[in-house]
């Protein structure tokens, strides 16, 4: 938007606004890059002859959780072992028959929001009112699954190509705090066989969904073996640390498969990410401690340029490449403060 030739703000949800701008603007491209969206419209302008990126099917399954865990389960991915919920009744039920304790969070949201651990049946209440909090769109419905003890996460970023083979970056990984991102690293070292069934996972879902783009495809490893987890047809927030660790990022990557030119080599060398947050509401944010922050070798910054903060609302990204690049962009990131 703040480089568009032309620009227009509305609701994604306002089904007759979404029309309305598609039908002003004919675009050779609909590219969704946020979850909440009315995507029954995108199928609609699909079936017109316009072009959904990376497809309307896939918008409109990955929208909500409960619909892109259902197609992984079909297709015979291991996932872990969920349901879902409609009332904090319903969790309550589901909870006890998969065992304490348990992942929640809303079927429709965006970078963890209203995700919690209910560790007994006296958390159920609290974690249904969270996830309500977080919820995106007009479904009040959550997720409710099996707890996994990874040895870590991981996202696979995986390239649909219009004219060449599905491909993969290096793995990906990254820690979460209160559902959310908050640092990532490249090259995640795991060993073959992991890796191996984790790409064959990822084709798997992906070429179900069709279309050319980008995927995050995030998945738990465990000693034993690698489980589902979720997945964005789009570029992903801990692949942030692509602007640094690869020669194309998964921006790059993304426009590269969305307009069919060639990805000859994906080169990436040790690269971390962290985020930068805010600690109150505010609104037209300044930002400190940027000039510390890029005196050290081999660091970037990238601020969003979000005009409004919140608690923990991330606002910028750290960016570190070497050996110690994780220590080094964590302590970049500790440098900077939003105003």
């Amino acid at each position: 938007m703040q480089v568009a030739d032309e620009s227009c703000v509305f609701s994604m949800l306002d089904e007759q606004a979404l029309r309305v701008a598609i039908s002003r603007y004919q675009p050779d491209l609909i590219v969704p890059e946020i979850e909440a969206i009315r995507t029954e419209v995108l199928l609609d302008v699909e079936e017109q002859g316009f072009e959904v990126i990376p497809s309307a099917r896939a918008a409109n399954l990955t929208m909500n959780r409960d619909r892109i865990r259902d197609v992984a389960a079909g297709l015979g991915v291991r996932t872990a072992k969920f349901s879902y919920a409609e009332s904090v009744e319903d969790l309550m039920a589901h909870a006890k028959s998969i065992g304490f304790p348990v992942v929640i969070k809303p079927v429709m949201s965006s970078s963890g929001k209203g995700q919690s651990v209910a560790k007994s049946e006296s958390d159920i209440q609290a974690s249904w009112d969270y996830a309500c909090q977080g919820m995106r769109g007009d479904r009040k419905k959550v997720i409710v699954e099996e707890f996994i003890n990874f040895e870590f996460e991981i996202t696979l970023l995986t390239i649909r190509q219009r004219n060449g083979k599905t491909i993969f970056c290096e793995p990906i990984g990254h820690v979460q705090e209160r559902g959310d991102y908050q640092y990532s690293w490249q090259p995640q070292h795991m060993n073959p066989e992991s890796l191996k069934a984790a790409q064959e996972m990822a084709a798997k879902v992906t070429a179900d969904l069709g279309g050319a783009g980008i995927f995050g495809v995030e998945f738990f490893v465990t000693k034993d073996e690698v489980i589902f987890s979720e997945l964005s047809p789009r570029p992903h927030d801990t692949g942030m640390v692509t602007l640094i660790s690869q020669n194309l990022s998964e921006f790059d990557l993304h426009a590269r498969a969305i307009l069919g030119l060639p990805i000859p080599s994906i080169e990436c060398i040790e690269g971390a990410s962290a985020v930068v947050l805010a600690a109150k509401e505010g609104h037209n944010p300044t930002y400190l401690g940027v000039e510390d922050a890029l005196g050290d070798k081999g660091i970037d910054v990238r601020i969003f340029g979000k005009p409004t903060t919140r608690p923990y609302r991330r606002m910028a990204v750290a960016l570190a490449i070497g050996p110690d690049a994780l220590a080094r962009a964590r302590a970049a990131a500790a440098k900077i403060s939003v105003h």
